[in-house]
């Protein structure tokens, strides 16, 4: 099987296992660990998704995006506003949030793929990132330049169930749950006629085009569903860190997920979350000495662009089919 079989033809039994064990570990981290370290797993979980929804654009249809930062922003000001400004629910701000980064995707996808594609397509989203950046540090009811902070962990409320999602590690458990759907999500897009088609029109567009596939459309559509999901993912940010900021939405928060993603292994499902966690990793070990995460994580993607271009699982797969008898 080659890299991108790999990607879109992976066994969903095996891949619905693999995430039921990862959250389930995920949910003895609090039981074994202190308190920041459970907030930096829940911070990985969190990036597993936003590099998993950028993979989603960039593994499955080809299609690169350098501005995803927008909709994780858009996510988590979004949360920020409903929640704290407008007093919305947090079960009924998350989704709205999501809704709000496809909203935003559509937008930018409609101008961005009808003008261009390729290098000149991934500018445009940078481009388009930049402005939403410059909004927000132009918006009075953002914070500006601050960002928005004091923000609470809510309190669910159903049917006469509550749960305090500020005491002990529940908001934690939610976060958890929560991307353990969102990658779900993603890995059904995989297996459906509509994720097969994005493969056709990945490897070869103007067959695709010939054979029938709106291939304009199928782009636009998985632009949309990636900025939801990145969206979704920003959206737990904002209750978890209790602040939102700029940063979010800054051209370097773009660079995240494709850094998760080429670590990791493009043509490999859990390619992204293997890489949020090695990067994540890395930041915590060199968390002391100033400018030293950066210098690693340039040398990891020195690396694995020089010597591990498919990543660290595609690294693995070579060792494993060394190792398979003839």
């Amino acid at each position: 099987m080659n890299a991108a079989s790999s990607f879109i033809g992976g066994n969903r039994r095996r891949d619905s296992l693999v995430l039921l064990v990862v959250a389930v570990l995920a949910c003895c981290v609090p039981i074994f660990f202190n308190r920041g370290l459970v907030f930096i797993a829940g911070m990985i979980c969190i990036n597993a998704v936003f590099g998993l929804s950028f993979n989603l654009l960039f593994g499955l249809s080809g299609v690169l995006s350098f501005g995803q930062a927008m909709f994780f922003a858009a996510g988590a000001y979004a949360t920020a506003v409903l929640t704290k400004q407008m007093g919305l629910p947090f079960l009924l701000a998350l989704p709205v949030s999501a809704v709000v980064g496809g909203v935003i995707a559509g937008l930018v996808g409609i101008v961005s793929l009808r003008r261009s594609e390729g290098v000149y397509f991934a500018i445009l989203t940078l481009a388009f990132a930049e402005l939403v950046h410059l909004l927000i540090v132009n918006t009075a009811i953002l914070g500006r330049n601050d960002g928005l902070s004091g923000l609470s962990r809510p309190l669910l409320q159903l049917a006469g169930w509550r749960l305090d999602l500020g005491s002990g590690d529940n908001f934690y458990y939610i976060i958890v749950l929560v991307c353990a759907l969102l990658v779900w999500f993603i890995r059904w897009i995989i297996d459906t006629p509509f994720g097969r088609a994005l493969q056709a029109v990945k490897q070869d567009p103007e067959r695709a085009e010939f054979l029938g596939i709106p291939v304009r459309q199928h782009r636009l559509v998985i632009f949309v569903l990636a900025g939801a999901t990145s969206a979704a993912a920003g959206a737990l940010v904002a209750p978890w860190a209790q602040i939102v900021t700029p940063d979010l939405a800054h051209w370097s928060n773009s660079t995240s997920p494709i850094l998760f993603t080429l670590l990791g292994g493009s043509a490999y499902f859990w390619g992204p979350a293997l890489g949020s966690l090695v990067l994540s990793t890395v930041f915590y070990l060199t968390r002391t000495l100033v400018g030293m995460s950066d210098l690693v994580t340039g040398l990891l993607l020195l690396v694995v662009v020089v010597a591990l271009p498919g990543g660290i699982l595609g690294m693995l797969a070579r060792w494993t089919r060394r190792k398979d008898p003839p």
